[in-house]
């Protein structure tokens, strides 16, 4: 095959632009009262509405990738963001940071392992960027993993406590751990603490090497309090957003990803099933998700035998393939995954960029037309931004690590 992509100076300019078109379009979700509110489909903010902890942590990582790349106006953005992590997201009295805040429901109020992910991950992100005040919050952040998500007994995470961090629900979730592992190796970067790069190895071998090895490489995402399978979890609810039944299609990518980027970051000393286990997770969500039904986008989830259960097409998921597609073909060499790295980039250009409104459309139907089953909006633009980054960085260090070091465009 001819040049990679990712190595076509043309290519390089045309991923720049569509990152700096993602970023112009976030620009809109600074909230006058701190974080970033939600987006509609023609980028204009719900001001009103609640402003959710994971978007304000997602945007703040953003926008301090921003700010790395020499984007001018994203440094500010970015403090605004930490701002509000050390402010109004933050619970004074028991620690950790609020799910939600302008808003008067209780739940907002629990303190989950998923969202924590994030601000860890924007702390980390913010400090690698220089940001003031980020080097406080890295330390909140860590602290708030160290003693209340981390269990060392599970070498996992466990998902939602209430506001006190004294009632665990009894749920346990493959997705907080999966974020889990992408902070973890963030923070390990820009800490200098190798004691996170181990857990996120931890994690990643219960989660890869055990139960989706032994389940055909499609991952069990629902566990009770004792860490066992719960495969029927929300059969009678299956597009729910963050806990849909069966296999996740996206999920299955990104661990692929994260796989590779933690041989990446372990060196000599990475285990060496993770590059195979990376090609096996690929291999299965591409055959499970990708035309599943016969239009070209995958699908979001799939039965435990590969039967497509949620039709929709997500962002997220089309992403996530692009950066594990790329992350492959820079830890194998293998001209398939190359291939499917343009192919998907097509797809998404072809359907899912927005060019009028902006952003991406987040969720298509089966003919690939806008829809909102699953989600309504454009809430974020975290995942079609890294898509833009990652294929122009080394699998380590981690995104912004490798931004601050200047290894942008140095494969």
């Amino acid at each position: 095959m001819s040049l990679a992509w990712a190595q076509s100076p043309s290519h390089r300019r045309w991923l720049d632009a569509e990152f700096g078109r993602l970023l112009d379009f976030a620009a809109a979700s600074a909230h006058p009262d701190g974080g970033f509110a939600w987006l509609d489909d023609q980028g204009v903010p719900d001001i009103g509405g609640p402003v959710q902890l994971w978007i304000t942590s997602r945007m703040t990582h953003v926008f301090s990738l921003g700010h790395l790349v020499g984007r001018p106006g994203a440094g500010p953005m970015a403090d605004h963001g930490v701002a509000a992590l050390r402010g109004r997201f933050f619970d004074d009295a028991y620690g950790g940071w609020y799910t939600a805040v302008g808003t008067a429901d209780a739940s907002a109020a629990r303190k989950g392992a998923y969202e924590h992910a994030f601000v860890l991950l924007a702390a980390a992100s913010a400090v690698a960027a220089g940001r003031p005040g980020s080097g406080v919050l890295l330390d909140q952040a860590l602290a708030v993993h160290e003693d209340h998500f981390w269990r060392p007994s599970d070498g996992l995470v466990v998902d939602v406590w209430d506001r006190t961090f004294t009632d665990l629900e009894p749920y346990r979730g493959v997705n907080a751990n999966m974020h889990a592992v992408e902070a973890y190796l963030a923070a390990a970067d820009v800490g200098d603490a190798p004691v996170w790069r181990e857990r996120a190895l931890r994690i990643t071998e219960r989660v890869v090497n055990v139960w989706a090895r032994d389940n055909g490489w499609r991952i069990p995402e629902h566990f009770d309090e004792s860490w066992q399978p719960r495969l029927d979890y929300n059969r009678d609810d299956p597009a729910h957003p963050f806990r849909p039944y069966g296999a996740t299609i996206g999920h299955g990518l990104e661990w692929a990803r994260l796989c590779l980027h933690l041989h990446g970051a372990l060196g000599a000393d990475a285990p060496t099933w993770l590059v195979p286990a990376a090609q096996d997770l690929f291999d299965v969500a591409v055959a499970d998700g990708w035309c599943a039904d016969g239009a070209d986008g995958f699908v979001y989830t799939a039965d435990w035998d590969g039967t497509p259960v949620v039709r929709s097409r997500l962002h997220w998921v089309v992403a996530e393939a692009i950066a594990a597609a790329s992350a492959l073909r820079q830890a194998t060499g293998e001209d398939r995954f190359e291939r499917r790295y343009r192919q998907w980039w097509d797809y998404a250009a072809t359907h899912l960029l927005d060019h009028a409104g902006g952003s991406w459309w987040h969720e298509l139907d089966t003919d690939n037309q806008p829809a909102a089953t699953v989600w309504d909006g454009k809430p974020d633009v975290y995942h079609a931004a890294q898509a833009t980054l990652l294929p122009r960085l080394p699998l380590a260090p981690t995104l912004a690590a490798g931004l601050s070091e200047g290894r942008l465009d140095a494969l």
